[in-house]
């Protein structure tokens, strides 16, 4: 799309007009120097006396050269189609856990009982999904918290490893600690009001060189907002084997207050996961507490188009120099001179 980036210059196109026609005439005399031989002095020079049509002509270069010079003074570009940007969002860190809990079969989906792990991948994944314009990342811990994805625009790839992600490949304790503090560690350096760290888990910190709160304090210091999601069903589940088999609840690991606490010093908010429609609810909580930047960004390429007319102005400029110097009619005198010489040769 064509633009002038100021297109009222344009307004200055009539005043060399406007100077010709309202501009007082010039009425008096000077006295001037006569030469009597001023004519030969013309002829033995080649020079040329300006006759009406090269005046009408040097005018109205005079005048394509104005009208040049108020273009270009407008500025006029070209904006090419829109580009879209991507937004910057939240920096999220995803600390999922990946201990031999994760294993139990307690998670309600359509009437049958899946894994842990399986519903947290697919909810996660969803969520993943759609955080269109925030950063993401993702640890995964056990005996110890590993990054998997440093923080990435790339949610293709981030869901990938998460869904490569096998129980036990950290080990099968739960560090929520060390979490915490290597998540700290990828977001301490982010924007204020962006570091986020979303943590799941199902059990309780039995790893880690780090303790939980004292992680939490960290956080809070560095401006880490944590929200904590305990994943576990109230099912009674059969604890030991043979003999010393016992009922207990399948969330009898899941330290509740830990996981509160952490969220409470941070500024988060603590989730309870009880089956798969809760944990996708609290993901979908997690996007209103956390919004989702709405407001596309564009960027639309421009091209200046102003060196084409200076470039023609120029041109004009020196067309219009050469006139005034009568290099038109030293060529046509040369022409001509050299013509009858021709002329006289063949005579």
């Amino acid at each position: 799309m064509f633009e002038l980036s100021y297109p009222l210059i344009l307004l200055l196109l009539p005043l060399p007009i406007a100077v010709y026609l309202w501009a007082p005439k010039v009425t008096q005399q000077h006295a001037a120097l006569k030469v009597p031989f001023y004519h030969t002095l013309v002829n033995i020079s080649g020079a040329a006396i300006s006759s009406n049509g090269r005046s009408l002509l040097q005018k109205a270069l005079a005048l394509a050269l104005w009208v040049m010079l108020v273009i270009a003074g407008a500025k006029p570009q070209w904006i090419g189609e829109p580009i879209p940007l991507q937004n910057e969002g939240r920096d999220i860190m995803l600390a999922v856990d990946l201990s031999g809990s994760m294993k139990a079969a307690d998670m309600e989906y359509n009437g049958k009982l899946l894994p842990r792990v399986h519903v947290v991948k697919s909810v996660v994944a969803d969520f993943v999904e759609q955080r269109h314009g925030d950063r993401l990342g993702l640890i995964l811990f056990g005996d110890s918290a590993y990054l998997q994805a440093p923080l990435t625009f790339d949610r293709n790839t981030v869901k990938q490893l998460l869904e490569e992600a096998f129980l036990g490949m950290a080990g099968n304790a739960t560090a929520i600690g060390d979490a915490i503090a290597l998540g700290i560690k990828r977001l301490k350096d982010r924007p204020d009001a962006a570091r986020v760290l979303i943590l799941l888990t199902d059990g309780e910190n039995t790893a880690g060189e780090t303790h939980p709160l004292k992680a939490a304090e960290l956080a809070a210091i560095a401006g880490v907002k944590i929200h904590t999601i305990g994943v576990a069903s109230d099912l009674l589940i059969d604890d030991g084997f043979g003999f010393f088999s016992r009922s207990k609840k399948a969330s009898a690991d899941l330290d509740e207050n830990t996981l509160q606490t952490i969220a409470d010093k941070t500024g988060g908010q603590y989730f309870r996961a009880r089956d798969t429609q809760g944990l996708a609810a609290i993901y979908a909580a997690l996007n209103e507490i956390e919004p989702i930047e709405q407001d596309e960004r564009v960027y639309r390429p421009v091209q200046s188009l102003m060196h084409w007319p200076l470039a023609i102005a120029l041109l004009l400029s020196i067309v219009l120099a050469l006139l005034r110097l009568g290099f038109g009619h030293a060529i046509k005198s040369k022409s001509s001179s050299t013509n009858t010489t021709h002329t006289g040769g063949h005579a």
